[in-house]
């Protein structure tokens, strides 16, 4: 096949690469260049988005003995998924932007442009695995090391870009990876994983949310209404938070707070105790499904966080005018799940699909009492 590798510059990309090449794919590697000023982003070898990595990339390539390009995808990046993230925040929900950077860039556009020039699939160094379902289509499960797994991330892919994706790395450990980098010769093959996002170049979300909206100010209180300090922004806060708060005084109880609803049109943000963060349902909206989609009820287990707990659940998918919804039971309650956030399905090890959480059920509540 003739193949585009997916070169972020950090070492799974490099040997995803390698093997594609290896396994008799004509490969051609290339570099998403994601930010309109590279100065302001990330620096440093944190494995995404910097000049450096760009660098990095190139000269993996030439090791590997490929051709290598750089794309321009910075406008899309900035429109659909930094744009997003700010847009979220605001509405008091919580992205994740690297599922959206999946969704909309590394298997849309960019497998869209690979497909318009000819290529057959897109490379990437994700780990998860990829098999032939009874149906004869390509069905995505857990990567073998569930410490590395990444499928939560790529749950937003359809049945036809999982056809069109290829992912090398799913039967192997990062340590195996880094040897086999080394053997390669390939300079990468030590470099840091990134785990930041990497448009917030230092690390500080709260921070940089800051210099974007500016100062809203609202105010923290308990459960009773009482006001307890007055804050610059609810965007600096995510339900299931507890460092950062400065209340300056303890509960009654003495135990920590964690922050529960936050009401962003008046900027109020409602702190309590631990245990009524508990949510045992969940509403899913903008379902997307993996292969065929499901229909009814079905049993499943749920994710609800990158490297998250695994949950058991049953789910049932309603089909509406205004757009299908998910409606998730959980047998066990999870808790500091946010709106915004991603749920994923699982059948055993197999990837079902996804949805945006929209609303969540407490486990003392009958009806959700945290919306979209």
């Amino acid at each position: 096949m003739r193949v585009l590798a997916a070169m972020s510059g950090g070492v799974d990309s490099a040997v995803a690469a390698a093997r594609a090449k290896d396994a008799g794919h004509d490969v051609t590697g290339v570099h998403l260049a994601l930010s309109r000023n590279p100065q302001s982003y990330r620096t440093g070898a944190r494995g995404c988005c910097s000049i450096e990595d760009s660098n990095d990339a190139r000269r993996a390539a030439d090791v590997i003995g490929i051709p290598f390009y750089v794309w321009d995808m910075s406008d899309e990046f900035h429109a659909e998924v930094v744009e997003d993230f700010v847009a979220e925040y605001t509405a008091g929900r919580t992205p994740n932007p690297c599922l959206r950077c999946n969704e909309k860039i590394k298997f849309a556009a960019v497998l869209d442009r690979a497909l318009a020039l000819g290529f057959d699939a897109v490379v990437t160094g994700h780990y998860a695995r990829l098999e032939a379902a009874a149906d004869g289509t390509v069905a995505m499960h857990r990567a073998a090391d569930h410490a590395k797994d990444q499928s939560y991330v790529l749950g937003v892919l359809t049945a036809d870009q999982i056809a069109h994706s290829l992912f090398p790395l799913g039967t192997d450990t990062k340590d195996q990876v880094r040897l086999e980098a080394e053997r390669r010769g390939l300079q990468v093959a030590n470099k840091p994983d990134s785990h930041d996002i990497c448009f917030v170049a230092d690390g500080d979300t709260p921070g940089w949310l800051h210099d974007k909206l500016g100062t809203k100010p609202g105010v923290i209180v308990d459960e009773a209404g009482e006001v307890l300090r007055e804050h610059e922004g609810a965007f600096a806060f995510t339900i299931g938070q507890r460092r950062g708060l400065r209340l300056g005084r303890p509960a009654a109880d003495g135990k920590p707070r964690f922050v529960l609803d936050i009401e962003p049109v008046s900027g109020t943000v409602t702190v309590g105790p631990h245990a009524h963060l508990a949510v045992d349902a969940l509403e899913g909206i903008r379902p997307l499904w993996c292969g065929t989609p499901p229909d009814g009820e079905i049993t499943c287990t749920v994710q609800l966080r990158a490297h998250g707990d695994e949950h058991r659940a049953t789910a049932r998918i309603e089909r509406r005018e205004d757009g299908d919804r998910v409606l998730v039971t959980l047998h066990d309650p999870a808790h500091g799940i946010a709106p915004g956030q991603a749920v994923v399905l699982y059948d055993g090890t197999r990837v079902v699909g996804s949805a945006t959480i929209a609303a969540t059920s407490r486990v003392e509540a009958s009806t959700p009492v945290v919306h979209a």
